[in-house]
C-alpha cells in the first residue's frame, strides 16, 4: 500500500491537479483530462480508508456513504488540500485535490490544469474480451470507471465532486476543522540519507521527510505525528462523548473500544501500535514517563474544553500500549440525577465520623462521592479537604472552602497528605481511595479527632466493607479497629450499576448500612458475620438492601429483571418477590423495639425469616 507522503508528492508536479483512489485499481493522477497510473498496488478498501484517516478523515470514514463527503487539509510545501470520498457496499473512491491560494486574500480556488499531450493510462489489468466500454468524460469520475466489480450502474449521487465544484465548496471546508501535515519540501532527486543517519535516533516531534524508506504501517508515518495524534485522540474523545460512552480503550492493533451502557463497542479503524504512542506521548505527563517505563503503568487526568475531563490509565501489554479514559461528567450531578435516595445526604450532617462508598470498579462510587462531597460544598461553610489519585471531579467555589490535592502533584503519597491534612483546620477530609493500612489508619485516627472522613473502597457490599476495614490491620491492632469502628462509622453505601430499560444509560441500585446502636454492637463484639441479619430485619433503622433497591428499580419499569438477577445476593428471592409471590421475605422489626444483636435473639432472627418461608409462625 502506498504512503499517503508519497502520493502527496505527486501533487508536486506542475501537470497534475488531483489523486484519484477507488477499490480494486491502482492509485492514479489526473494529467490533461485523463488519468495516469502512479502505483503497482491494487489498492483495497481498507486501504483508502486508512489514506483517508491519515489525511484527516478519522471523523468521516465511519460515515461514507453514497453523499460525497468532503474535508480539508493543509501540507507543508504544498499548501491547503481538498479531499472527497464516496462509498458503496463494493467499493471505496476518493480525490485529493490541490487548491490555490491568493496570498492577498487567502481565498482557494482550483488549480488550473495545464493541457499537455495527453498521457494514456496503463491498464490495471488485462480487458476482458467484447465491445469497449465508452470512457467517461475527465470532468467526471465515476464508480464503473475504476472499479468494474461494482454495480454497473451506479447512483448519480456517488459520483465524485470535481476539482471546480470542491474549490466552490473550498470556503466550507476550511471553515470546517482540519490540521496541517509536515512533508519534507526536498525534492525526489535529494540524496538518500547515509546508513549512519538512518540509525540515528530521531525526535518524536521531527516531521517525515521524503527519503525515508517505505513504511508498510500508515497511521505511523506519512505526516507529522504530532499533528495527527493529537486530533485523531481529540475525535475519539469528542465521538465518545456525543454517543454517550462512559470509558475509551484504545489497544495497539485494535479498533478503539467505546464503552456504552455497559457493552464495549468498536468505533472506527485499527490502531497501529507506533500510532497509539504518538497520541499519548505529548499527553503523559513528563513526572509520569519514568514510572511508565519502569512500572509499565501511570495514571493521571486530561481536562480539554472540547471533550471535558477524563481520568487516563496508560499501560504496556503485550501488542504495545493501552490507554482506558474514564469520561467524567462536565458537571456534577445530584443525587435525585444518579437515582440514588434522598437519605444518603443525612449523613452529611454529622460532624465527625467516617462515610464510605463502596462497590465493584467502574460502579459509580466516585461520582457519588463527588455528588455528597457538592451537598457539603454548597450548604455548608465547612473547609473540605481532598486527597485523589488524580483528581476527577473539580469542586466549584461555592458556600464551603475546597482544598483539592493530586497525589503525584500535590503531595507525594496519600498518607503524607492524610497527615498533613490535620493541621490545615479541615472540617470534611475526603480521601479518594481507602486502598492500603496506612490510608485507612490516618483516615481512621482524623474520625475520631473531630472530622467527618469521606472514602471509597472497591468492596462487593456493606457487610464485606466494614470486614475489610477490619481485616487490612495485623490481628494485634483489630480490636481497635472495631471500637473505633463501633463510635464513628456513620454510613456505608454499597451500588451497583445496571443498564436502564426506559431509556439509555446506567442507573444505580444502593444498598444502605447506616451507624446505628445494634450495628456497632456487633462490630464491637466481633460479630459482623450477624450484619446480614441485622439487614434483613432493621429496616426502622434506615437500613436498605441491595436486593430490595433491585426490586424496586424493576418493578418502576427502570431496569429488566434479567439484569437486576445477574447482581443480585439472593436471585431466587428477588425474582420471587418481583412476581409477588410473597409480600416480604423476612418479618421486619418494629422501630419502638430496636434488635439487641448482643443476645441470642440476633440467630432467632434467622429462625424466624425459615419459618416465614414455610408458611409457619416464626419465633423464638
Amino acid at each position: 500500500m502506498p504512503q499517503l507522503k508519497a502520493l502527496l508528492e505527486n501533487l508536486l508536479r506542475p501537470d497534475v491537479t488531483e489523486i484519484a483512489l477507488a477499490t480494486g485499481r491502482n492509485p492514479c493522477v489526473k494529467v490533461g483530462g485523463v488519468y495516469e497510473i502512479i502505483d503497482r498496488k491494487i489498492l483495497s478498501s481498507d486501504d483508502i480508508l486508512q489514506i483517508l484517516t491519515t489525511a484527516g478523515g478519522s471523523r468521516h470514514v465511519d460515515n461514507l456513504g453514497l453523499k460525497p463527503v468532503q474535508w480539508g487539509c493543509r501540507v507543508d510545501g504544498i499548501g491547503p488540500i481538498a479531499i472527497a470520498a464516496v462509498r458503496n457496499p463494493n467499493a471505496v473512491q476518493a480525490r485529493l485535490t490541490r487548491l490555490a491560494q491568493d496570498p492577498r486574500t487567502g481565498a482557494v480556488s482550483a488549480v488550473p490544469a495545464p493541457k499537455p499531450t495527453p498521457i494514456q493510462p496503463v491498464p490495471a489489468r488485462a480487458a476482458p474480451a467484447g465491445p469497449a466500454k465508452p470512457s467517461a468524460p475527465a470532468s467526471e469520475l465515476s464508480w464503473s470507471d475504476l472499479n468494474e466489480d461494482a454495480p454497473p450502474q451506479a447512483p448519480a449521487q456517488a459520483t465524485l465532486p470535481t476539482a471546480e465544484k470542491i474549490a466552490a465548496a473550498a470556503p466550507v471546508i476550511s471553515a470546517s476543522p482540519s490540521f496541517e501535515l509536515d512533508l519534507d519540501t526536498a525534492p525526489a532527486s535529494a540524496p538518500a540519507r547515509t546508513r549512519a543517519q538512518k540509525d540515528t535516533p530521531r525526535p518524536h516531534n521531527l516531521a517525515i521527510t521524503l527519503d525515508d524508506p517505505a513504511d508498510p504501517t500508515l497511521l505511523a508515518a506519512a505526516a507529522s505525528a504530532a499533528h495527527f495524534a493529537a486530533l485523531a485522540l481529540d475525535d475519539v474523545l469528542l465521538r465518545a462523548r456525543a454517543e454517550g460512552a462512559s470509558d475509551v480503550h484504545i489497544v495497539a492493533s485494535r479498533p478503539p473500544l467505546l464503552r456504552i451502557g455497559g457493552k464495549l463497542l468498536p468505533r472506527g479503524p485499527v490502531v497501529e501500535p507506533q500510532a497509539l504512542e504518538r497520541m499519548l506521548e505529548s499527553r503523559i505527563p513528563e513526572r509520569l514517563c519514568a514510572q511508565l517505563a519502569v512500572d509499565g503503568s501511570c495514571d493521571f487526568a486530561l481536562d480539554d474544553p472540547r471533550f471535558g475531563r477524563s481520568r487516563v490509565n496508560v499501560t504496556r501489554q503485550r501488542t504495545g500500549l493501552k490507554a482506558s479514559f474514564r469520561l467524567v461528567s462536565r458537571e456534577i450531578p445530584t443525587l435525585a440525577e444518579l437515582g440514588l435516595p434522598d437519605a444518603i445526604a443525612l449523613a452529611t450532617r454529622h460532624h465527625q465520623g467516617l462515610i464510605v462508598i463502596t462497590g465493584p470498579t467502574g460502579h459509580g462510587k466516585t461520582t457519588t462521592l463527588a455528588a455528597i462531597v457538592d451537598i457539603i460544598n454548597s450548604e455548608t461553610s465547612h473547609h473540605i479537604i481532598t486527597v485523589e489519585d488524580p483528581i476527577e471531579y473539580v469542586h466549584p467555589r461555592k458556600k464551603a472552602m475546597m482544598s483539592q490535592r493530586e497525589v503525584g502533584s500535590h503531595t507525594r503519597t496519600f498518607q503524607s497528605a492524610l497527615k498533613a491534612s490535620l493541621r490545615e483546620d479541615p472540617d470534611v477530609i475526603v480521601v479518594g481511595e481507602l486502598r492500603d493500612t496506612e490510608t485507612v489508619r490516618m483516615a481512621l485516627s482524623a474520625s475520631e479527632t473531630g472530622h467527618l472522613v469521606l472514602g471509597t473502597m472497591n468492596t462487593p457490599g456493606a457487610a464485606k466493607t466494614i470486614d475489610r476495614l477490619i481485616d487490612l490491620f495485623p490481628p494485634g491492632d483489630q480490636q481497635q479497629v472495631r471500637v473505633t469502628l463501633a463510635g464513628g462509622l456513620r454510613l456505608v453505601v454499597s451500588q451497583r450499576l445496571l443498564p436502564r430499560k426506559d431509556g439509555p444509560g446506567m442507573i444505580a441500585a444502593a444498598e444502605m448500612l447506616p451507624g446505628s446502636v445494634p450495628l456497632w454492637n456487633l462490630i464491637r463484639e466481633s460479630k459482623t458475620w450477624q450484619i446480614p441479619s441485622l439487614q434483613q430485619r432493621g429496616k426502622g433503622f434506615g437500613i436498605v438492601r441491595l436486593d430490595d433497591s433491585l426490586a424496586d428499580l424493576v418493578r418502576a419499569g427502570k431496569a429488566s429483571l434479567e439484569d437486576a438477577l445477574l447482581v443480585a445476593e439472593a436471585p431466587d428471592e428477588l425474582e420471587a418477590a418481583v412476581a409477588g409471590k410473597r409480600a416480604s421475605a423476612v418479618p421486619q422489626a418494629a422501630p419502638a423495639e430496636p434488635p439487641k444483636p448482643a443476645e441470642p435473639e440476633a440467630s432467632k432472627g434467622l429462625l424466624g425469616r425459615a419459618g416465614a418461608l414455610f408458611g409457619k409462625k416464626g419465633g423464638a
